[in-house]
């Protein structure tokens, strides 16, 4: 039924989203262009330098992909929670798109694809700056602006199933707190995963999708960790289709009364 209920309508909810974004170019471009000049002085080259090289490589170097993944996961897991929550509830865009032939399966798909397009703007926007620093590899790194739309599929998908179930904006705070900022922190963002004990090291693996977000950043910057790279897209791959289609269905069941 989901699949029935599907077509090529979702891009038109995702040209709303995109055109009244650029209405607001100004205000939404300001946070990823900036964001990764302040992380990249205070911790690249601020704590840094107080920190040896890992795996022989600068911590500056360590850490630039590691922004990248967190730009991308924030971007579309906070666009597809805050974002979309505000369009369903207060702007009631939702209502006013399925009056028309657009099926709310089209208006949840348009949302996540919308969501991972503002990750996919967020890498694009991050990484002139992290090549000015000269803390990425080219031409490798080139591949971080179209894995940032597929990751930012996997995490649009995973806001859109929270965002179906919480009882109102303010408790969304709730899989901000739980759920992205132990990610944020043991992914092996900021060190290594393996200075974690070894049941960690299995839990970040098996259900921490930015630990393999990381992992894809750091080996298409680095060229290195390849092993990692082929595992990280595969469990993307894996993940995030029964996401995509477990978002629509409870959004739905929200949405349908």
């Amino acid at each position: 039924m989901i699949r029935d209920n599907l077509s090529r309508r979702a891009w038109a909810v995702w040209r709303r989203n995109l055109d009244v974004f650029l209405k607001t170019w100004r205000v939404n471009l300001l946070t990823p262009a900036f964001e990764p000049v302040l992380y990249l002085l205070a911790l690249g080259f601020g704590v840094g330098s107080y920190i040896a090289e890992i795996d022989g490589v600068p911590y500056v170097r360590f850490i630039a992909p590691a922004l990248v993944a967190i730009s991308v996961m924030n971007a579309s897991f906070f666009e597809c929670t805050y974002g979309s929550y505000v369009r369903m509830y207060y702007q009631k865009t939702f209502d006013a798109i399925v009056a028309t032939p657009v099926s709310i399966e089209e208006v949840i798909a348009g949302e996540i694809l919308w969501g991972a397009t503002r990750s996919l703007i967020s890498a694009s926007l991050m990484l002139p700056v992290l090549v000015l620093f000269g803390v990425v590899a080219l031409p490798s790194s080139l591949f971080l602006i179209p894995f940032a739309f597929a990751a930012g599929l996997l995490f649009a998908s995973i806001a859109m199933c929270f965002t179906s179930i919480i009882p109102n904006i303010e408790s969304i705070n709730y899989p901000a707190f739980l759920f992205i900022t132990p990610m944020f922190l043991f992914s092996g963002t900021f060190f290594p995963l393996d200075l974690l004990p070894a049941p960690l090291q299995a839990l970040a693996l098996a259900a921490l999708p930015l630990a393999h977000v990381v992992n894809v950043c750091r080996a298409l910057t680095l060229m290195a960790g390849w092993e990692l790279l082929a595992l990280g897209l595969a469990w993307i791959a894996v993940v995030t289709p029964p996401l995509f289609l477990l978002a629509l269905r409870l959004m739905r069941r929200r949405l349908v009364v």
